[in-house]
């Protein structure tokens, strides 16, 4: 059996939902750990008894022996660096959305790994959920017929919104709806966004970052498909880390109704009032099982090494979310539709947007 050694960089949340998948996978040979925080790095340590654990990534970027590199680190402002010395020094990245805070560094990042022959790809996870897999394959199948509007519907609860928007200032599009971005542009493959336009709508979380609480974007595709996408992070406080999405595709020859609200799990104790266990968008482990998407994206990428076939999520696709949303955010602030691929007036626009952030 062929094996690697992998590392984890950053293992909070994400990165040690990661690096559990990992050191329980028999493709791995040694795993090796990377995070900032001496109590985080001992706790997952001692989840995952790793080869070596650092507080310096230059350490796994240093190591010979490491071939595949999972970058979890937050804020988002280290993904571009860290990446960049990953694929430098010839390693296979899965690195977490966003693929990087400007498009030039999301370009570079690409170049560089055609250039060193490595296999890169974003952490999209929702490509792993058996809904969103099945809403792929039926209209793979022409059970739909062609696909006139898609419609999705994702909310988070305020706890998680709070955590997320505290670490960053990025707006609900590009933090929360790039997911849904992501999945949608490949259920329509090979069509393409041509223009966006977007609201937001400011409440709770105005005071904590100058963030909207949600937005809602209308995406038009070149084949003429209409996509709609409403995403914010304001629900009333909930069970941990709550996320909850609703997803309707209609077509000319059927319909396909996704629910992702959780709502056919829940526990009602005297102690905690009602929960929605496994509820959150990456999944959590549940004894011997891994329940959501993470795990088996954390795996995929493993194997797509191992194997030399292709990545779920190609580098170039997050560029063009990346792309999407950040038209969504100049849409919003201009109160006009914005135009793909962004003009030379709309990247000023953007550009000023993030100064005054």
């Amino acid at each position: 059996m062929k094996q690697v050694e992998a590392a984890v960089i950053g293992t909070g949340w994400c990165g040690g939902i990661r690096a559990v998948t990992l050191a329980q996978s028999a493709l791995v040979d040694k795993l090796h750990i990377c995070e900032i925080r001496p109590d985080r790095l001992e706790e997952v340590k001692q989840m995952t008894n790793p080869a070596t654990a650092t507080l310096d990534y230059n350490d796994i970027i240093e190591n010979p022996d490491i071939d595949v590199v999972y970058i979890s680190t937050t804020p988002e402002n280290t993904h571009y660096p860290i990446a960049r010395a990953c694929l430098k020094a010839g390693k296979h990245v899965l690195l977490e959305k966003p693929i990087a805070l400007e498009l030039w560094e999301a370009d570079e990042l690409i170049a560089i790994s055609k250039t060193n022959r490595v296999k890169f790809t974003i952490g999209y996870s929702q490509r792993f959920s058996p809904k969103i897999a099945y809403a792929k394959k039926s209209i793979a199948d022409g059970k739909l017929g062609k696909v006139v509007n898609v419609m999705v519907s994702r909310h988070l609860s305020r706890n998680l919104g709070k955590k997320i928007a505290n670490r960053v200032k990025l707006s609900p599009a590009a933090m929360e709806s790039t997911h849904d971005l992501d999945f949608v542009f490949w259920l329509l493959e090979p069509a393409k966004p041509v223009r966006i336009y977007s609201q937001g709508a400011y409440g709770y979380m105005q005071e904590l970052n100058g963030s909207y609480d949600c937005m809602w974007s209308t995406v038009t595709m070149d084949d003429g498909t209409l996509v709609v996408i409403g995403g914010g992070w304001n629900l009333p406080p909930s069970y941990p880390n709550y996320c909850g999405t609703w997803i309707e595709i209609t077509g000319t020859e059927g319909a396909l109704i996704l629910d992702d609200t959780s709502r056919d799990n829940w526990l009602n104790t005297v102690s905690s009032g009602t929960q929605y266990p496994m509820s959150t968008m990456p999944g959590e482990h549940v004894d011997h099982v891994f329940a959501g998407q993470m795990g088996p994206e954390t795996i995929h990428f493993l194997e797509s090494v191992l194997l030399d076939r292709p990545v779920m999520v190609k580098p170039e696709h997050a560029r063009m979310v990346m792309e999407a949303y950040s038209a969504a955010d100049v849409s919003a602030e201009i109160n006009e539709p914005v135009n793909l691929p962004l003009s030379n007036e709309a990247l000023a626009n953007l550009a000023d947007l993030k100064q005054a952030q």
